[in-house]
């Protein structure tokens, strides 16, 4: 059995939070028969909408994306940070699974598939416009459908509210122009309330939805015997006496067994918005009950279904392709990278700054603590660079820079924008390279057969809206393409505690 560098299964018939430690954010599922299936936003990420599948809502593995590339074409062909695909929802309905998703700039999409594992269709317009985010639908039992968002104060001005559309049963079109069914400026002590989650359960219409911020919020129910209201409205799970900040944004779901669960983010920094899974159930009243009677609990009974020990990819051995734990930052072209037998990244024209190179192959922070380590072959003219990068708003790399007399070792990282290079020193064509990071987001930068550390810790920082990225790149400053970068298979394991000071 592969060795797993997090596991959220204690193996005994419990599980630990988080369940996904990584940045799986805005998560949202759904069960077909005995699988679970989830989907999180993307933002700038190519592929996009990642598709995951579990059999337990703890095990869980990445079997594809929704999007191959972001629309439109020319757009999405240099960094979009911050913008891209926000918080999908994912339904199955009529034999169907669909994605309806936002991009902030430009209005609401539906994506669907027979198969989660695709392929899936090209996205379909369903409300065009600036700052409509956090899409759902609801199919309710009298087959009626309906669509509920929320608004971003960044595009369109306004925020803080949601609103409920009619929509199509085949979900092709909106009907009507929408109503706001619940204006937080008018709750007491609400904030940017956003993320909602439409259901039905018996003649009660609910929107979950997060207020307060990713930070610092807390999750709310709203119930309606109307799915336009009057809605009424209670927090249902917040910190509490919890280490968990902000629980926020989520799914209910619920098991073959009738057992209810509720998947949810916590804001951690530099590793992105990790994922929890809570215990819920329905109290006399009939509200819904999270967590140890509203505050998020750090372990758990697990849920009844039954999977392998498991969690999404890290290491990659690049044997037939790229795996599905990493994306491009921009739309690739194909000349970037092909793997087989090994990973080879084209020394592509670009800048020092890593943030905003589309030819960045990352994945997301894969634990709290881990240890990854690769082999990295430079044969390129003069002015290339590659190496392996841990990248948010600041930014840390280590690889081989090649020169005119020959080759450099070198440790470079980009903070308060200005790029300070911390090593330099001669080496050979072939480096073997890694980084350790540990809790917190405090990286060693390694390089050697026997790892040895290079330069001083670097603080992983998160990027907008996203966790950092552990990133493998290749680059020049050559006005033309010259060479490759050859990367061995990515070891990511388990990590340690280490001596930092």
């Amino acid at each position: 059995m592969k060795q797993l560098h997090w596991s959220a299964d204690n193996g005994d018939g419990t599980y630990r939070n988080p369940v996904l430690h990584a940045d799986w954010s805005d998560p949202d599922a759904v069960r077909v028969g005995d699988d679970f299936y989830m989907t999180a936003s993307s933002f700038h990420r190519v592929p996009g909408l990642p598709v995951l599948h579990s059999r337990d809502l703890v095990n869980w593995t990445i079997i594809g994306h929704a999007l191959t590339r972001l629309e439109p074409e020319a757009d999405f062909s240099t960094p979009q940070r911050g913008g891209g695909v926000w918080a999908p929802a994912l339904r199955h309905h009529d034999g169907r699974f669909r994605i309806v998703y936002p991009d902030p700039d430009r209005g609401l999409f539906v994506t669907s598939a027979e198969d989660p594992a695709g392929p899936w269709t090209r996205p379909r317009v369903l409300k065009a416009g600036k700052g409509l985010i956090d899409p759902c639908p609801l199919w309710a039992d009298d087959g009626s459908a309906y669509l509920v968002h929320g608004w971003a104060k960044s595009r369109a001005g306004i925020n803080n509210r949601l609103t409920v559309h009619r929509m199509s049963p085949d979900a092709t079109e909106l009907l009507d122009e929408g109503v706001v069914v619940i204006d937080g400026d008018g709750l007491p002590g609400y904030r940017t309330l956003e993320g909602p989650k439409f259901y039905q359960r018996g003649e009660w219409y609910w929107i979950f939805a997060p207020a307060g911020g990713v930070a610092e919020g807390w999750q709310s129910a709203f119930r309606s015997r109307d799915p336009f209201g009057p809605y009424e409205d209670r927090i249902v799970l917040e910190q509490g006496g919890s280490d968990v900040n902000g629980p926020h944004q989520g799914s209910w779901v619920a098991d073959a067994d009738g057992s209810d669960w509720f998947l949810h983010f916590q804001d951690k920094g530099p590793y992105g918005r990790v994922v929890h899974l809570q215990p819920m159930r329905w109290g006399e009243d009939g509200w819904p009950v999270i967590g140890d009677d509203g505050e998020p609990v750090a372990s758990h009974a697990k849920p009844s279904g039954a999977g392998p020990l498991t969690a999404p990819d890290a290491s990659d051995d690049f044997a037939t392709g790229i795996g599905p734990q990493w994306a491009w930052q921009a739309n690739p072209e194909p000349r970037w990278g092909t793997a087989h037998d090994g990973l080879r990244l084209a020394c592509v024209p670009g800048g020092d700054d890593l943030r905003f190179l589309p030819n960045l192959l990352g994945q997301r922070l894969p634990a709290e603590r881990f240890q990854a380590r690769t082999e990295l072959r430079l044969d390129a003219e003069p002015g290339a660079r590659a190496g392996l990068a841990v990248v948010g708003d600041t930014f840390a790399w280590i690889g081989l820079e090649r020169n005119e007399d020959g080759f450099d070792l070198v440790y470079r990282v980009f903070e308060d924008d200005v790029a300070v290079e911390l090593v330099r020193e001669p080496a050979g064509d072939t480096e073997r390279i890694g980084v350790d990071v540990d809790a917190g987001g405090r990286c060693r930068f390694l390089a050697g057969a026997v790892p040895r550390q290079v330069g001083p810790v670097f603080q992983a920082t998160e990027g907008r809206w996203v966790g950092a990225a552990l990133g493998l790149f290749a680059t020049t400053s050559q006005a033309l393409a010259s060479g490759a970068a050859a990367f061995g298979p990515l070891r990511v394991t388990e990590g340690r505690a280490g001596d930092y000071e």
